[in-house]
């Protein structure tokens, strides 16, 4: 990588950072307000009344998979709406135009959703201890299927704007599949409580496989291996970086 692409690499993200700090009264902020909201149902007067589960307390095994969903909505939400607006506007020709790489710039785009992700997860994690003494047990899995995760999401954020036709496309997928899926994902429960048909239904669900990975990052417990993981984490960051890459270079919703 050339000079000239670090240099557009750089404008790129900066471009997208400067776009969410610009609003960050409606970027930032409603997250941590939304998971403290999570906190008190679900964690205090939910969670008073069941107990303990998976050996800890009810609030601190929901901790992990509540920062997770911030990020994933977070990193998601921005490289969709941020891309969608750049296609609309039809100032995404420029970059096209530009002796710029397609790689360069999903990754401007994509670096600018995990941004966004990573700052949410830090907000809502530092509202979470008003709540409960958090620990961490593998700082190392911790950070690298937080990062993984938002990184997957931006990129199939990403995936999502190119396909869009309207503003309403963008919402489509967090509504009925995303919001789903990340309920589904073992946030607020332990797959162990499950039937064993359901705990194999489940494992399908790849958002599983984040909550799972960043709670034993945190707690030191996990419904599923994590080499499991991380390996699904991987495979997914690469079929939707190729994804991405393959749409971007034919034009797909781009060129008409």
């Amino acid at each position: 990588m050339n000079s000239l692409q670090l240099t557009a690499l750089r404008t790129i993200w900066i471009k997208e950072c400067t776009r969410f700090l610009r609003i960050w009264i409606q970027t930032l902020v409603p997250p941590a307000i939304t998971m403290s909201l999570y906190f008190v149902i679900f964690g205090n007067l939910i969670g008073s009344r069941i107990g303990q589960m998976g050996g800890f307390s009810y609030m601190e095994f929901i901790v992990p998979g509540l920062i997770m969903m911030a990020v994933i909505t977070s990193a998601y939400a921005n490289v969709s709406s941020s891309f969608f607006s750049a296609k609309f506007q039809r100032n995404v020709e420029e970059l096209l135009v530009a002796p710029v790489s397609n790689w360069i710039i999903i990754l401007g785009y994509v670096g600018g959703g995990v941004t966004r992700g990573l700052l949410v997860g830090a907000l809502v994690t530092m509202v979470s201890l008003f709540f409960v003494d958090l620990q961490i047990h593998n700082p190392l899995m911790l950070l690298l299927t937080l990062v993984l995760t938002a990184t997957l999401f931006a990129a199939a954020g990403l995936v999502n704007a190119v396909f869009a036709k309207t503003f309403d496309d963008i919402s489509m997928i967090p509504t009925f599949v995303l919001t789903p899926l990340t309920y589904l994902g073992g946030v607020f429960y332990s797959l162990a409580l499950l039937p064993e048909f359901w705990q194999w239904v489940s494992k399908a669900n790849p958002i599983v496989y984040m909550v799972n990975g960043f709670r034993y990052g945190f707690l030191g417990v996990s419904d599923v291996g994590i080499g499991t993981s991380v390996a699904v984490l991987i495979g997914f960051n690469v079929l939707l970086f190729g994804l991405a890459w393959n749409l971007i270079n034919r034009g797909v919703g781009i060129r008409s």
